[in-house]
Formats: structure tokens, C-alpha cells, sequence
């Protein structure tokens, strides 16, 4: 995997110099109101560390997390990864994705699913890149499809939140050859969030 940067998102690979800042970003309970992955409680200190040592061990097998960047301040904004990279079926994930609420709405969203997408497909050559988002993170569902992603369905009680109830995922994809038609579509959508 590659370091990748557009005029308005940088992604760096996750390092332990990013913890403290990400630590401090993700106690902002918007983030976390339809996923449940942390639970801003006492041992909110330990489920983080457990959450960013899992995304360091990323780039051991095979896929990469990184630190969603603001390109022009050089803000740490978020985080994403990419996960379950399959060279010879030519598949991979992209999740684990999240961004400090001040820039929800704006192009950071897009412009890293083109970022990434891009790479995937006209770089590693990959055929499939799917999503896996929470049953009741309606938000990201609706921001998934509007990047272009096919809904695919749904597998129910498929894991566990952090508070140990049982959680829907909802599947998303984009194939290699819808991709040249998606990314004008997403091209066109950064294009008229910064104008």
C-alpha cells in the first residue's frame, strides 16, 4: 500500500504518533452514536488502545490503515483502513472509517473514497471493493451509496457491538467494471462540494 494525497485529503499510514491525536478526536460521542465500537466510558482509554493496536496490525496483513489528513491544514481529522485484501480473488474492504463531526458533510468523505477507490481499482487492479457498515448507522449507508456503492444485503446478527449486543451488516460493493462510471459520478460530486 501507498501513502495517498489529493488537494483535499491526505491519508498517512497509521503510526503511533497518531494515537494521543485520534484518542482525543474519537471521545466525541457523535462518532461512535450508531456503531457502539467505543463506549465512552471508564475504560474508554483501554477499548481505544485495543481499537488502535487492531489497526497498526493492519498493514501486517496485507491492507493499511491510515490517518485521514486535511490537506491544507494538515489536520488529523479521522481514520480509515483497508482490510481483507485478496490479491488473487482481487477483492478487498474499506471501513473503519471516521471523521471528527466538524467535517461531516463536507468533500473529506468523498474525496478519500476517491482517493482510495482510485488506487484499488487502477493501481492493485482489484475487481471488488466492498463495505461492511452497521445495520443502524443509517448516515453511513446513505454515505456508502452515495460514493456509489450497490447495496448487496444484509447479514443479520453478523457481530457484536463493544456493549455486546448483537449487530446487522449492511454489504456494499462496487465492481471493477462499474468503476470508471462511479468515479465521474464522484468526481463530479468532490467537484461540487468545494465549489
Amino acid at each position: 500500500m501507498t501513502e495517498l494525497q489529493n488537494p483535499w485529503i491526505d491519508l498517512r499510514f497509521l503510526t503511533e504518533q497518531h494515537r494521543e491525536t485520534l484518542r482525543l478526536l474519537a471521545r466525541d460521542e457523535r462518532i461512535w452514536e450508531y456503531t457502539k465500537t467505543l463506549l465512552l466510558t471508564e475504560t474508554y482509554d483501554q477499548q481505544f488502545d485495543k481499537y488502535f493496536e487492531e489497526a497498526l496490525v493492519t498493514a501486517n496483513t496485507g491492507g493499511q490503515a491510515y490517518a485521514i489528513c486535511d490537506a491544507v491544514s494538515g489536520a488529523v481529522i479521522g481514520m480509515t483502513r483497508v482490510y481483507d485484501v485478496d490479491q488473487r480473488v482481487g477483492k478487498a474492504t474499506i471501513g473503519h472509517t471516521w471523521y471528527t463531526p466538524a467535517v461531516w458533510g463536507k468533500v473529506h468523505n468523498k474525496a478519500c473514497k476517491l482517493l482510495l477507490l482510485t488506487f484499488l481499482f487502477e493501481t492493485l487492479r482489484l475487481e471488488r471493493v466492498d463495505f461492511k457498515v452497521a445495520g443502524q448507522n443509517i448516515r453511513s449507508q446513505k454515505a456508502v451509496m452515495k460514493i456509489g456503492a450497490l447495496p448487496e444485503g444484509v447479514l443479520r446478527r453478523y457481530s457484536l457491538r463493544n456493549d455486546g449486543t448483537p449487530a446487522d451488516t449492511h454489504f456494499f460493493s462496487i465492481l471493477g467494471g462499474e468503476w470508471h462510471e462511479r468515479k465521474q459520478k464522484l468526481q463530479e460530486l468532490v467537484c461540487s462540494l468545494v465549489d
